[in-house]
Protein backbone atom coordinates (compact mmCIF):
# COMPACT_ATOMS: atom_id res chain seq x y z
CA UNK A 1 0.00 0.00 0.00
CA UNK A 2 1.47 3.28 -0.70
CA UNK A 3 0.08 7.28 -1.19
CA UNK A 4 1.56 10.30 -2.84
CA UNK A 5 -0.26 13.75 -2.56
CA UNK A 6 -0.27 15.86 -6.01
CA UNK A 7 -0.49 19.22 -3.84
CA UNK A 8 -1.77 20.37 -0.47
CA UNK A 9 -2.59 23.82 0.10
CA UNK A 10 -5.13 27.03 -0.02
CA UNK A 11 -4.70 26.66 -3.93
CA UNK A 12 -5.58 23.19 -4.56
CA UNK A 13 -5.40 19.53 -2.71
CA UNK A 14 -5.51 15.80 -4.05
CA UNK A 15 -3.71 12.32 -2.83
CA UNK A 16 -3.41 9.47 -4.36
CA UNK A 17 -4.30 6.46 -2.62
CA UNK A 18 -2.95 2.63 -4.09
CA UNK A 19 -3.82 -1.13 -2.57
CA UNK A 20 -3.23 -3.42 -5.17
CA UNK A 21 -3.97 -2.30 -8.79
CA UNK A 22 -6.58 0.04 -7.02
CA UNK A 23 -5.88 3.89 -7.17
CA UNK A 24 -8.12 6.62 -5.66
CA UNK A 25 -8.14 9.82 -5.89
CA UNK A 26 -9.01 11.84 -2.29
CA UNK A 27 -10.50 15.25 -3.76
CA UNK A 28 -8.66 17.15 -6.87
CA UNK A 29 -8.61 21.17 -6.28
CA UNK A 30 -6.98 21.74 -9.61
CA UNK A 31 -7.76 22.22 -13.21
CA UNK A 32 -7.88 19.25 -15.47
CA UNK A 33 -4.52 20.01 -17.56
CA UNK A 34 -2.90 20.40 -14.06
CA UNK A 35 -3.84 17.39 -12.52
CA UNK A 36 -2.84 15.24 -15.34
CA UNK A 37 0.45 16.78 -15.25
CA UNK A 38 0.73 16.33 -11.39
CA UNK A 39 -0.69 12.14 -11.87
CA UNK A 40 2.27 11.87 -14.32
CA UNK A 41 4.75 13.35 -12.15
CA UNK A 42 3.84 10.29 -9.79
CA UNK A 43 3.96 8.08 -12.85
CA UNK A 44 0.14 7.92 -13.41
CA UNK A 45 -2.44 8.27 -16.09
CA UNK A 46 -5.91 9.57 -15.27
CA UNK A 47 -7.17 6.41 -16.79
CA UNK A 48 -5.38 4.18 -14.14
CA UNK A 49 -8.04 5.55 -11.44
CA UNK A 50 -10.51 3.88 -9.65
CA UNK A 51 -12.63 6.62 -8.98
CA UNK A 52 -12.42 9.76 -6.88
CA UNK A 53 -13.95 10.17 -2.80
CA UNK A 54 -14.72 13.92 -1.92
CA UNK A 55 -14.16 15.64 1.99
CA UNK A 56 -16.30 18.43 1.18
CA UNK A 57 -17.46 21.47 -1.40
CA UNK A 58 -14.88 23.75 -0.42
CA UNK A 59 -13.27 24.77 -4.35
CA UNK A 60 -9.58 23.91 -3.35
CA UNK A 61 -10.96 20.23 -2.87
CA UNK A 62 -13.80 20.14 -5.15
CA UNK A 63 -13.01 22.42 -8.13
CA UNK A 64 -11.48 19.93 -10.62
CA UNK A 65 -14.02 16.80 -9.59
CA UNK A 66 -16.14 17.06 -11.98
CA UNK A 67 -14.43 17.78 -15.03
CA UNK A 68 -11.89 14.43 -14.18
CA UNK A 69 -14.66 11.95 -13.51
CA UNK A 70 -16.60 13.46 -16.50
CA UNK A 71 -13.72 13.41 -18.98
CA UNK A 72 -12.28 10.25 -17.40
CA UNK A 73 -15.70 7.71 -16.65
CA UNK A 74 -14.65 8.08 -13.18
CA UNK A 75 -17.26 7.18 -9.92
CA UNK A 76 -17.06 9.88 -7.45
CA UNK A 77 -18.44 9.24 -3.65
CA UNK A 78 -19.41 12.22 -1.64
CA UNK A 79 -21.85 12.83 1.11
CA UNK A 80 -25.36 14.01 0.28
CA UNK A 81 -24.83 17.70 2.17
CA UNK A 82 -21.51 17.95 -0.49
CA UNK A 83 -23.37 16.49 -3.63
CA UNK A 84 -26.33 18.98 -2.56
CA UNK A 85 -24.23 21.89 -2.81
CA UNK A 86 -22.56 20.31 -6.26
CA UNK A 87 -25.76 19.47 -8.36
CA UNK A 88 -25.48 21.36 -11.16
CA UNK A 89 -21.93 20.52 -11.53
CA UNK A 90 -22.09 16.78 -10.78
CA UNK A 91 -25.36 16.08 -13.11
CA UNK A 92 -25.08 13.32 -15.56
CA UNK A 93 -21.42 11.62 -13.28
CA UNK A 94 -21.68 8.18 -11.48
CA UNK A 95 -21.97 9.20 -8.13
CA UNK A 96 -22.47 6.67 -4.83
CA UNK A 97 -23.63 9.27 -1.94
CA UNK A 98 -21.66 8.47 1.08
CA UNK A 99 -22.85 7.55 4.92
CA UNK A 100 -20.31 9.44 6.89
CA UNK A 101 -20.36 6.48 9.50
CA UNK A 102 -20.05 3.80 7.04
CA UNK A 103 -17.11 2.31 5.51
CA UNK A 104 -17.27 0.92 1.38
CA UNK A 105 -14.94 -0.88 -1.12
CA UNK A 106 -13.28 1.03 -3.84
CA UNK A 107 -11.32 -2.06 -5.48
CA UNK A 108 -9.01 -2.98 -2.95
CA UNK A 109 -9.49 -0.32 -0.66
CA UNK A 110 -11.50 0.06 2.09
CA UNK A 111 -12.96 3.18 3.20
CA UNK A 112 -13.88 4.51 6.32
CA UNK A 113 -15.20 8.20 6.63
CA UNK A 114 -15.90 10.24 9.29
CA UNK A 115 -17.57 13.68 10.14
CA UNK A 116 -15.27 16.68 10.79
CA UNK A 117 -16.03 20.02 12.42
CA UNK A 118 -15.25 22.66 9.30
CA UNK A 119 -17.94 25.02 7.92
CA UNK A 120 -18.75 22.89 5.12
CA UNK A 121 -22.59 21.44 5.00
CA UNK A 122 -21.62 17.93 5.47
CA UNK A 123 -17.64 17.50 5.39
CA UNK A 124 -16.13 14.25 6.30
CA UNK A 125 -12.56 13.03 6.30
CA UNK A 126 -11.34 9.39 5.49
CA UNK A 127 -9.10 6.58 6.65
CA UNK A 128 -8.07 4.02 3.76
CA UNK A 129 -6.77 0.14 4.58
CA UNK A 130 -5.74 -2.22 2.52
CA UNK A 131 -6.89 -4.48 5.33
CA UNK A 132 -3.39 -4.73 7.03
CA UNK A 133 -2.43 -1.40 7.02
CA UNK A 134 -3.98 2.31 7.40
CA UNK A 135 -3.93 5.14 6.21
CA UNK A 136 -5.43 8.33 7.95
CA UNK A 137 -6.19 11.51 6.38
CA UNK A 138 -7.50 14.52 8.20
CA UNK A 139 -6.98 17.96 6.47
CA UNK A 140 -9.53 20.10 7.04
CA UNK A 141 -10.47 20.18 10.59
CA UNK A 142 -11.33 23.45 13.16
CA UNK A 143 -10.84 20.95 15.76
CA UNK A 144 -10.76 17.79 17.25
CA UNK A 145 -13.50 15.54 18.62
CA UNK A 146 -13.16 11.80 20.51
CA UNK A 147 -14.61 10.39 17.43
CA UNK A 148 -11.87 11.86 15.21
CA UNK A 149 -9.36 10.41 17.66
CA UNK A 150 -10.97 6.95 18.06
CA UNK A 151 -10.86 6.73 14.15
CA UNK A 152 -7.12 7.87 13.54
CA UNK A 153 -5.77 5.85 16.28
CA UNK A 154 -3.41 2.97 14.99
CA UNK A 155 -2.98 4.13 11.85
CA UNK A 156 0.38 3.58 10.21
CA UNK A 157 0.90 6.88 8.45
CA UNK A 158 -1.08 10.03 8.96
CA UNK A 159 -1.58 12.80 6.64
CA UNK A 160 -1.89 15.58 9.18
CA UNK A 161 -3.60 19.11 9.06
CA UNK A 162 -0.77 21.75 10.31
CA UNK A 163 -2.67 24.80 8.89
CA UNK A 164 -1.52 27.75 10.55
CA UNK A 165 0.95 28.98 13.64
CA UNK A 166 -1.06 30.81 16.18
CA UNK A 167 1.32 33.65 16.60
CA UNK A 168 1.28 34.48 13.07
CA UNK A 169 -2.20 34.62 12.50
CA UNK A 170 -3.36 36.41 14.81
CA UNK A 171 -0.15 38.92 14.31
CA UNK A 172 -0.83 38.97 10.31
CA UNK A 173 -2.65 41.06 8.08
CA UNK A 174 -5.70 38.53 7.36
CA UNK A 175 -8.81 40.89 8.71
CA UNK A 176 -9.99 39.88 12.24
CA UNK A 177 -13.10 38.07 10.70
CA UNK A 178 -11.34 35.49 8.44
CA UNK A 179 -8.47 35.01 11.72
CA UNK A 180 -11.31 33.67 13.66
CA UNK A 181 -13.11 31.67 11.17
CA UNK A 182 -9.44 30.62 10.33
CA UNK A 183 -8.81 29.89 14.21
CA UNK A 184 -12.45 28.65 15.27
CA UNK A 185 -14.12 25.44 16.49
CA UNK A 186 -15.18 24.79 12.05
CA UNK A 187 -11.96 26.52 10.56
CA UNK A 188 -8.64 25.03 10.54
CA UNK A 189 -6.18 23.06 12.82
CA UNK A 190 -3.20 24.74 13.79
CA UNK A 191 0.83 23.12 14.61
CA UNK A 192 -0.53 23.05 18.43
CA UNK A 193 -4.17 21.82 18.03
CA UNK A 194 -2.21 18.89 15.19
CA UNK A 195 0.12 18.49 17.57
CA UNK A 196 -2.46 17.72 20.58
CA UNK A 197 -4.08 15.85 18.83
CA UNK A 198 -1.08 13.11 17.92
CA UNK A 199 -0.46 13.24 21.06
CA UNK A 200 -3.64 11.49 22.15
CA UNK A 201 -3.60 8.95 19.71
CA UNK A 202 -2.19 5.51 19.10
CA UNK A 203 1.08 6.18 17.41
CA UNK A 204 2.71 2.49 18.32
CA UNK A 205 2.16 1.38 14.59
CA UNK A 206 3.48 4.71 12.87
CA UNK A 207 5.23 4.77 10.18
CA UNK A 208 4.71 8.15 8.13
CA UNK A 209 3.29 11.78 9.31
CA UNK A 210 2.67 14.16 7.19
CA UNK A 211 2.00 17.32 7.75
CA UNK A 212 -0.35 19.22 5.04
CA UNK A 213 -2.32 22.25 4.41
CA UNK A 214 0.20 24.52 5.71
CA UNK A 215 -0.58 28.26 5.07
CA UNK A 216 1.34 30.56 2.69
CA UNK A 217 0.89 33.64 4.69
CA UNK A 218 0.31 32.15 8.60
CA UNK A 219 2.52 29.06 9.06
CA UNK A 220 6.38 27.60 7.86
CA UNK A 221 7.42 23.96 7.58
CA UNK A 222 10.18 24.30 9.97
CA UNK A 223 7.28 25.16 13.01
CA UNK A 224 5.18 22.31 11.60
CA UNK A 225 7.67 19.83 11.79
CA UNK A 226 8.82 20.93 15.13
CA UNK A 227 5.44 20.49 16.79
CA UNK A 228 4.93 16.61 15.03
CA UNK A 229 8.37 15.64 15.95
CA UNK A 230 8.41 16.89 19.40
CA UNK A 231 5.41 14.84 20.05
CA UNK A 232 6.16 11.58 18.25
CA UNK A 233 9.85 11.94 19.49
CA UNK A 234 11.19 11.83 15.94
CA UNK A 235 14.18 13.62 14.66
CA UNK A 236 12.62 16.69 12.47
CA UNK A 237 13.38 14.78 9.21
CA UNK A 238 11.26 11.73 9.74
CA UNK A 239 8.50 14.24 9.27
CA UNK A 240 7.29 14.98 5.43
CA UNK A 241 5.21 18.28 4.62
CA UNK A 242 3.13 18.26 1.69
CA UNK A 243 3.91 21.21 -0.16
CA UNK A 244 1.58 23.04 -2.72
CA UNK A 245 3.59 22.94 -5.59
CA UNK A 246 5.00 19.45 -5.60
CA UNK A 247 2.88 17.84 -2.93
CA UNK A 248 4.58 15.23 -1.45
CA UNK A 249 6.08 11.81 -3.79
CA UNK A 250 5.20 8.20 -3.15
CA UNK A 251 5.13 6.67 0.87
CA UNK A 252 5.25 3.23 1.18
CA UNK A 253 3.30 1.55 3.57
CA UNK A 254 4.84 -1.27 4.93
Amino acid sequence: MRFALLGSGSEGNALVVQAGTTRVLLDCGFSLTETLSRLARLGLQAEQLSGIVVTHEHGDHISGVARLARKFNLPVWLTHGTLRTQNAAFSSLSISEVNPHQAFAIGEVRVQPYPVPHDAAEPVQYVFSDGARRLGVLTDAGSSTPHIEATLGGCHALVLECNHDSGMLFGGDYPYRLKQRVSGRYGHMSNDEAAALLQRLDTSGLQHIVAAHLSRKNNVAGLAVAALSGILGWAPDRVAVATQEHGLDWREIA
